[in-house]
């Protein structure tokens, strides 16, 4: 008796279709994910609670108002134009002197006109700027 082998094929799992599904599920999360940035972030104002005051000789007065508007020691600009604020403080800083900048502003003040009132001061060489606040009560 003579019996034939059969033979058994080789059993083999071919993985080629399944990287393909892999590769697909990664591109489509990849798509279709959101990247969110947190927009909103809580933060907790500061208060203060002394008072430091400085003389009228040693700071210059900048007042920014909610439309824009700036007056340097209580004259106003006629425009908010950077160069015309850069004249107007380059009048009223004195080269070499520790005058401290006082900026005040609305809570409706554009960033803007911060920025190049902060800007102007900073081009003149002049580095000291306060911030007015309002003395916290008790």
């Amino acid at each position: 008796m003579n019996f034939k082998r059969t033979r058994d094929e080789e059993l083999s799992v071919n993985l080629t279709p399944l990287i393909d599904v892999v590769f697909l599920l990664l591109i489509f999360f990849m798509v279709t994910t959101t990247f969110t940035r947190e927009t909103q972030l809580e933060v907790e104002l500061p208060q203060i609670q002394s008072e430091n005051a400085v003389t009228s000789e040693q700071r210059v007065d900048v007042v920014i108002d909610a439309a824009g508007s700036i007056e340097i020691n209580a004259q106003l600009l006629i425009n908010t134009q950077f160069d015309t604020l850069r004249r107007a403080l380059a009048d009223v800083i004195e080269p070499g002197n520790q005058q401290v900048v006082v900026i005040t502003t609305d809570q409706q003040t554009p960033a803007q006109a911060l920025l190049n009132v902060m800007d102007a001061v900073g081009q003149l060489g002049h580095s000291r700027i306060a911030f007015a606040a309002q003395v916290e009560e008790e």
